[in-house]
């Protein structure tokens, strides 16, 4: 048998580089499962997905090491590329939302030994604008958070860092006025908050029950918060999104295989806790069953919506 090629991209800058100290060990976790490894180590942002774009064909597998998003760009250049290859996850940065969605490891070794035993499955991912994201797009109250963190405090505080960067943009928030239209329904309306997702995990603080949420259905789930105008209204948003009781008066919280928002100004995004430039208008749509992600065979229940299996 001929021997299997992986590529691992590994950002030596997630979390509190975590990855980095156990590096020797999660090779020899590859080596014995049957994998040659070549490891590219990257330096800025984008250079996952340059990297795994043009080099992707020449491997059997390709597993990434960091956050949230170093498997965004990791799905992008396989997209790009036309490659159909299983993706291995470890998940090594501050809040790995994906991962929690998923149910793999926060071990870091345990998360690579996942990567080459555990069963690849069928995930959607989603298009904004013709850019790939992976589980979410956000704009609006404490969006801004998620990049603008300084990396340094991510990984000296972890999640922390996130609540207290937060905390700055409260004298901010303000509401924008959306156009929001799906194949089912059309909105107008000054929103706090807008989320189009494919996770159980938002930013680490919004938290969605499982049985709310299926990762390869071909849907996203879309949450748009109005703009309170009475305390009353403002307890309807924080006991909806507390107790999941969704949707109410305040929270719509709908499913949609394709959306396109309209802003009265250029707003800025979040894809996958990166910053993306949306302008007025943003088309997402959802790419149905598109990559192949490996996840753990121990799971005696399958990730949510993770029903595509597929031949690892």
């Amino acid at each position: 048998m001929s021997e299997k090629q992986l590529l691992l991209a590994l950002n030596p800058c997630a979390g509190q580089r975590r990855a980095n100290r156990v590096l020797p060990e999660i090779l020899r976790v590859f080596w014995d499962a049957g994998y040659r490894c070549v490891t590219y180590v990257t330096a800025a942002v984008g250079d996952a997905e340059r990297y795994v774009a043009a080099h992707a064909a020449e491997f059997d597998r390709v597993v990434c090491a960091g956050g949230d998003g170093t498997l965004n760009e990791t799905i992008a250049g396989l997209l790009s590329a036309g490659v159909d290859i299983p993706i291995g996850y470890i998940p090594s940065g501050t809040t790995n939302d994906y991962a929690n969605s998923l149910g793999l490891s926060s071990d870091v070794l345990q998360a690579a030994r996942d990567a080459v035993e555990g069963t690849a499955r069928r995930l959607d991912v989603g298009t904004f604008n013709g850019r790939y994201f992976t589980y979410t797009a956000s704009c609006g109250a404490f969006t801004r958070a998620s990049y603008s963190t300084p990396q340094p405090l991510k990984n000296s505080i972890g999640h922390l860092a996130y609540i207290l960067e937060g905390i700055k943009d409260l004298p901010s928030l303000r509401p924008y006025h959306l156009h929001v239209e799906t194949a089912e329904c059309t909105l107008d309306d000054d929103f706090l908050f807008c989320a189009i997702t494919n996770s159980t995990s938002v930013g680490g603080i919004l938290k969605l029950d499982a049985q709310m949420v299926s990762l390869n259905d071909g849907l996203f789930e879309v949450m748009l918060v109005r703009n309170p105008a009475t305390p009353m209204q403002l307890s309807a948003i924080l006991h909806g999104i507390t107790t999941l009781d969704l949707p109410n008066e305040m929270v719509h919280f709908f499913p949609a295989d394709a959306i396109r928002v309209v802003s009265s100004e250029p707003l800025s995004w979040t894809l996958d806790g990166e910053r993306a430039e949306g302008g007025t208008e943003v088309e997402m749509r959802n790419l149905h069953s598109a990559v192949q992600i490996v996840t753990p065979r121990r799971n005696e229940a399958e990730p949510a919506g993770g029903n595509g299996e597929a031949q690892a």
